[in-house]
């Protein structure tokens, strides 16, 4: 190598009573060397300012820097063998080495203890002394640098300047200024850099001297730098790597008794809250059932209709403060009405309970989508197929997301999806969408599932729609005997199944078997849906228009006027007049009045608020 004739660059910076910007932009220079070495895959380990040379040339100073006798290469050696220090040697220099090399078991040394030494050449050109060098710059023994090196933290050069004030004054005055006024200079972002760069964890310190550089260069720019002061959360885990036992033992009782107060704060708060909440809706469930007026009643029975007209027009001012209670009990009496066919209370209460809801617990909450989901029913029960599908769609999407695309929740979202459109008209998709349905619910739920029930019950009324009678009757007649079989012959499911089943016979021209299953079904709905039901009206419908078809027109007229006056959806009131089965009766004055009494219902039920 050549010869390198020079001072080390804390003698040069001395001896020229450099400033600090002028130190700092020769140390950049430094920065950049060793960053030109790292690129050829070398790493110095003996970085310090007697191996940082500074020489005039043309009368400005340029750095040489020198001695890679203890070099080493990053990557591995021709023969495929790493060039490791052997185990239990320090190589460097005391009071320049970085941690790791002064570490025995730690072997894989890197670009960043590079850092750390230029860290320390900094930390002199700005302090005047090294991070552990006394006041009196006695040399210490090895092992105890090595123990500061290992357990204690430098002070910052801002303050090593203010606390040594047997050379503050020398040290101010080579860098031209006054003690005062440098560690007022060193206070804060130049602090902040040096001792990044002195970080004893190799993740927080600079990770190239080009960083370093960089964050230099920022502050001479008069720029935010990088760097910033460690967090008193990372220096009091340095603490308690440094006092292990002392502090699991003070942790572990703090974190005991600090268990025990927050469970019982907690046990007591739930109780309390609990405590409350019952007491809330007891009292709003007892006064649902107060007459307010006892002598109004007169001795006569008060229905289940007026107690939840009463409790519903009662719902936001008796339970105003819970909102949580108040969604719960519009959710419970919405869907009560929904059972019951009595609309349009079920939107009004399903509405305001997903608003609540959406407010207090967020709308990806699962109370929240439970909420959603059945004002989607209550909507298509309504004939409101636009609302209902929009709504659907979007509960549907954020339900595949949070809940993933084979919950059953998600899967109730698709099947209200599929019968929005299928009332719409479209049957392609609705298909579609309950095969993909069922297939899932058939592997995931089984298929005796309530949930998967529904679906080919669906199925098979689009399929009767697109004129697939065979697969549709299949089907029909598999869901009832399992609806009968799991869920018993009266229930209000296997009551649908019935009257589906009775449908695609009447559209297969199988008129006296549908017949007779339609007479059971109404029989039964009359007794456990009640009259004013919208199942039991449309099993009524569907009777009058067997009997229609069979000639016996009184008999089909008197039906088709006792479910018009209980409670038909608007849809089927809507076409009536366009209906096959009743084609024998367009001619009847009695039919005509039937089907204007139908549409005026339609008409009416149509202006009525969502």
């Amino acid at each position: 190598m050549e010869y390198a004739p020079g001072l080390p660059i804390t003698e040069y910076c001395d001896q020229k009573k450099l400033k600090i910007r002028d130190r700092l932009e020769l140390f950049i220079q430094a920065c950049e060397g060793v960053q030109h070495a790292h690129q050829k895959a070398i790493i110095h380990r003996d970085l310090k300012p007697a191996n940082i040379l500074v020489v005039e040339v043309d009368g400005k100073p340029v750095l040489r820097i020198i001695d890679f006798g203890l070099a080493k290469a990053i990557t591995p050696a021709a023969d495929g063998k790493s060039l490791f220090t052997q185990l239990g040697h320090l190589v460097g220099t005391p009071g320049y080495m970085s941690p790791e090399q002064a570490d025995p078991s730690v072997q894989d040394i890197d670009t960043r203890t590079d850092v750390y030494s230029l860290g320390v050449i900094l930390y002199v050109l700005l302090a005047g002394l090294q991070p552990f060098e006394t006041r009196q710059r006695q040399k210490q023994p090895l092992d105890e640098w090595l123990r500061k090196l290992r357990e204690e933290e430098p002070p910052r050069p801002s303050t090593k300047v203010s606390t040594d004030r047997d050379t503050s004054t020398t040290t101010a005055a080579a860098r031209g200024t006054e003690p005062r006024q440098l560690v007022s200079l060193l206070r804060g972002d130049l602090d902040w850099i040096t001792m990044k760069a002195l970080e004893k964890d190799r993740a927080r310190r600079y990770g190239m001297p080009s960083e370093l550089a960089a964050d230099i260069q920022r502050y001479l720019n008069h720029e935010p730098v990088v760097a910033c002061p460690a967090s008193a959360v990372y220096r009091l885990r340095k603490y308690a790597r440094r006092h292990r036992v002392a502090v699991v033992v003070v942790a572990g009782l703090v974190l005991l008794l600090a268990a025990f107060s927050v469970l019982q704060a907690v046990e007591v708060r739930r109780i309390t809250s609990e405590r409350d909440r019952a007491t809330r809706i007891t009292d709003f469930m007892t006064g649902m059932f107060k007459v307010s007026d006892p002598g109004a009643v007169r001795g006569n029975s008060v229905t289940a209709r007026e107690i939840l007209d009463k409790a519903s027009n009662e719902m936001e001012t008796g339970l105003a403060k819970d909102a949580e209670v108040q969604a719960q009990m519009m959710y419970v009496m919405g869907v009560v009405y929904d059972n019951l066919g009595l609309y349009p209370h079920p939107q009004l209460l399903q509405q305001k309970a997903m608003e609540i809801r959406q407010r207090v617990l967020g709308p990806e909450h699962p109370d929240t989508l439970k909420s959603a989901s059945n004002l989607v029913d209550v909507l298509y029960h309504e004939g409101h197929y636009a609302e209902a599908e929009k709504l659907d769609r979007e509960t549907l999407d954020i339900k595949r997301r949070v809940l993933g695309p084979e919950h059953p929740d998600a899967l109730v979202s698709m099947q209200n999806l599929a019968s929005v459109l299928a009332d719409e008209g479209d049957y392609a998709e609705p298909e579609k969408l309950y095969r993909d349905t069922l297939d899932v619910q058939r592997r995931v739920l089984g298929p005796e599932h309530p949930d998967t029930l529904r679906s080919v019950h669906s199925l098979a009324v689009v399929l009767e729609r697109e004129g697939h009678y065979a697969e549709a009757e299949k089907l029909d007649r598999e869901t009832l005997d399992i609806k009968r079989r799991v869920l018993g012959p009266e229930h209000p499911d296997a009551l649908g199944s019935m009257n589906n089943l009775a449908n695609v016979l009447k559209l297969e021209g199988h008129y006296a078997e549908a017949e007779k299953l339609l007479r059971e079904t109404t029989e039964v709905e009359r007794r456990v849906l009640g009259q004013e039901h919208p199942n039991t009206a449309i099993s009524t419908y569907n009777l009058g228009a067997v009997a229609a078809h069979r000639g016996r027109h009184d008999e089909a007229l008197s039906l088709l006027r006792d479910a018009v006056d209980h409670g038909l959806p608007p849809s089927v009131d809507l076409g009536m007049d366009k209906d096959p089965d009743l084609k024998s009766l367009r001619g009847d004055p009695r039919f005509a009045a039937v089907v204007a009494h139908a549409k005026e219902r339609a008409a009416a039920a149509a202006q009525k608020p969502n």
